[in-house]
């Protein structure tokens, strides 16, 4: 495996640096920073990439991608974390587009994609459910066909930034008298249609992120049905292998590193030195980095596989389990270095960054918000239970 770039890639890594200097809006990293971030900033950034053609690094050219290699995905991936640019939202460009792509009629190409594409729709997922989340193939919400269209009734739950979405995508049950992953069906759900009703769930950080969606009677077109009726499961799998892959976010997790290197370069331990110098934490951070290479090594190799013209299998749930065992980690250990100035921020306040009441450094103040947050990533896109459970069954025949 060649790890270096050639003077072609180089060139590319120099353009992507460039355009980021020159067109990510200041005012963005300032919100990002802050957690403040309304809809019309998440989408921002997207816009502004959109226009030059590089908002969707994986789509093919017929639909607007800029035709990179894997190896020029990778580096924009890394100039955009090491810039600290707004990330994408996944949910429509890298997760019900590549659906649509693989299993969507044209009319539904033609259709959803160029809004996809341009930032026009938000998109949110309906997956998990009060009483389906590891076992999504438990789920319950049902959808009953009525001619031309679906019946649906159900709740979804935890569903990310469903208060600003135009559509979702849904998994539903169609044949209840079928085997759990055999009638299931993926339907494209307008969030503004009449029964469909977001109510927040408050986070510990006291955010706004996540949501209760309850589907009561709201009707859905049958042409919203991708791929065939009762082999939605098929979409979901192919799905969430999509987004397991880009949960890893190893780029994003090497700058966190960085970061929390200068915290802990400027906080001081007990003894009244740096706490990077304390052997104890100097071990964690360094057995952190340790890990995070080589799974940064691990997706380089799953970067030539896919070079060779091999798509993602379950190296993604590999790269799944250890990127997120990684980002929590990271956030533990910037916890444990900003240590009592973190305290403020248990109870989700002060607001507004923590600024007027002048509560320790700025880097603290999204400490503990983060630290709960990242509880999270090894549930979601499949538990890495799951995900053990996969490795053992595709890689050991087990």
């Amino acid at each position: 495996m060649n790890l270096e770039f050639t003077p072609e890639e180089l060139a590319f890594r120099d353009e992507v640096r460039a355009f980021i200097r020159d067109s990510f809006p200041a005012y963005l990293r300032e919100k990002t920073s802050r957690d403040q971030m309304a809809k019309e900033d998440f989408l921002a950034w997207h816009k502004i990439l959109a226009e030059k053609g590089w908002v969707a690094p994986s789509w093919p050219t017929e639909w607007g991608g800029p035709g990179w290699t894997p190896t020029q995905k990778y580096i924009w991936n890394e100039e955009c974390a090491r810039a600290e640019t707004t990330p994408i939202l996944p949910f429509g460009i890298a997760m019900v587009a590549p659906v649509i792509m693989a299993f969507g009629t044209q009319a539904q190409k033609e259709r959803f994609l160029p809004r996809i594409y341009n930032g026009d729709d938000w998109w949110c997922q309906g997956y998990s459910e009060p009483g389906a989340g590891s076992d999504l193939a438990g789920l319950r919400t049902s959808a009953v066909r009525q001619g031309d269209k679906y019946i649906v009734n159900g709740q979804k739950t935890w569903t990310t930034l469903a208060q600003f979405a135009d559509w979702g995508f849904f998994l539903v049950r169609t044949d209840p008298a079928a085997k759990k992953q055999e009638g299931i069906s993926f339907l494209l759900i307008d969030m503004r249609s009449p029964g469909v009703t977001v109510r927040p769930i408050i986070m510990l950080d006291g955010g706004h992120e996540v949501n209760d969606v309850f589907l009561d009677n709201v009707e859905v077109p049958v042409e919203n049905l991708v791929g065939e009726e009762n082999k939605g499961w098929t979409c979901a799998k192919y799905l969430l292998v999509h987004e397991r892959s880009g949960i890893a976010g190893v780029a994003r997790s090497k700058n966190a590193v960085n970061r929390l290197k200068t915290i802990a370069n400027t906080e001081l331990g007990d003894d009244g030195k740096p706490l990077l110098q304390d052997s104890e934490f100097k071990r964690k951070v360094a057995e952190l980095e340790i890990d995070l290479t080589a799974l940064e090594y691990t997706e380089l190799r799953t970067l030539a596989s896919e070079q060779a013209g091999k798509g993602p299998g379950v190296e993604s749930s590999l790269l799944k389990i250890k990127g997120t065992e990684i980002q929590q980690r990271l956030t533990e250990l910037t916890l444990e270095a900003v240590n009592h100035y973190a305290a403020p921020y248990f109870r989700g306040f002060p607001q507004d960054g923590g600024n007027e009441f002048g509560i320790g450094p700025d880097y603290a103040h999204h400490a503990a918000p983060n630290y709960f947050n990242m509880r999270k990533t090894s549930i979601y896109g499949g538990s890495n239970e799951i995900q053990r459970n996969i490795i053992a069954k595709m890689v050991l025949g087990l």
